[in-house]
């Protein structure tokens, strides 16, 4: 959009940005929500990576009815964190939020409008975020409805307690732009989950806004990369990397330690459940690697104490643990943690 054209509208101006790859068959709606937008004063930034469906037409087709968007075309495909930041690097310099919002994801009217608002309410709030509908659930419920703006360490102290998660995915969240641009990759693409590890790192440095409405809505998708690997628990993989990466930041030592007990030996129990149930191999393939980024090192005393409390409850209560294990190897819960 030109500087004329953005001039027509008032508030600061916000990019959203998202990254495409055959996702034909939600793009329209995913774009008409933006267009829908109460906010007028946007550019939109469409990143198309080799789609071999008709994404890269739509998002031309409505390019050429809108001059706020603008769609560029990866000449060789990227992988899909890599095209986050590729794709985050199109925005303005006059921009002064961000907001990523998946392809297959779409944004209700008074999404842009709301986060702004608050953003806008404390120069000391780094991220916004909001309740947003994941299929149908609601995400991000917790805090106090009453209070926009929270302390960002206090709110990354709650998550990492496991007392709730208010920064939901990228879709459901706004950044500030100027730190979109102080990181030349913003998400890292080594990470289990970049927009979580991305939250931390911001919110140990700035406030966390919050709009207590839902604006946004997230596909819950089966084949996508996150639903492909819901039976290897990895909410649980992902609270122990972030507690060991952030808990200093926002933990003092012993509140730390506590956590860190409890969660591992959680995790054992879970993770001595999966090496004897149908997914062991893929779970060591997702599993080992992630803790071994962080130079974690398997503890023989806490697998054999998850070993004796296992067969302790099949022993005293063995309905419990056969519906425990059962539970492992089902598909899990959708909703993120921190």
């Amino acid at each position: 959009m030109s500087e004329i054209d953005h001039a027509r509208y008032e508030g600061p101006l916000v990019s959203v940005v998202t990254p495409v790859h055959n996702t034909a068959a939600y793009l329209r709606k995913c774009i008409e929500s933006v267009l829908a937008q109460t906010c007028r004063r946007f550019e939109y930034v469409v990143v198309d990576n080799c789609s071999t469906d008709a994404s890269l037409e739509i998002a031309k087709h409505f390019a050429a009815l809108d001059p706020r968007i603008r769609v560029f075309a990866n000449t060789e495909r990227l992988p899909a964190i890599e095209n986050f930041n590729h794709a985050l690097r199109f925005i303005s310099p006059k921009s002064r939020y961000t907001k990523m919002l998946f392809a297959d994801d779409w944004l209700y009217p008074e999404c842009l409008e709301r986060m702004i608002n608050v953003a806008e309410a404390a120069g000391s709030v780094g991220l916004v975020s909001a309740y947003s509908l994941a299929g149908d659930r609601v995400w991000g419920a917790g805090l106090p409805h009453d209070v926009r703006v929270f302390s960002g360490r206090e709110v990354g102290r709650r998550q990492l307690l496991d007392e709730g998660f208010f920064v939901g995915s990228s879709t459901s969240v706004l950044y500030r732009s100027d730190l979109v641009r102080a990181r030349p990759a913003f998400f890292d693409p080594h990470a289990l989950h970049p927009d979580t590890e991305v939250a931390y790192q911001i919110l140990s440095e700035h406030d966390l806004g919050f709009v207590h409405q839902v604006l946004s809505y997230i596909r819950i998708d089966r084949a996508s990369t996150s639903g492909q690997v819901r039976d290897l628990s990895p909410v649980l993989l992902d609270q122990l990397i972030v507690l060991l990466k952030y808990g200093h930041h926002f933990l003092g030592p012993e509140e730390r330690g506590r956590r860190l007990r409890r969660l591992e030996r959680e995790y054992y129990r879970t993770y001595l459940g999966q090496l004897v149930g149908p997914h062991r191999s893929r779970f060591r393939k997702y599993h080992r690697p992630a803790l071994a980024r962080l130079g974690y090192r398997f503890s023989k005393p806490l697998m054999l104490r998850a070993v004796l409390e296992e067969l302790a409850d099949l022993v005293l209560n063995p309905k419990k643990t056969i519906a425990r294990a059962w539970r492992r190897l089902g598909p899990r819960d959708d909703t993120p943690r921190g």
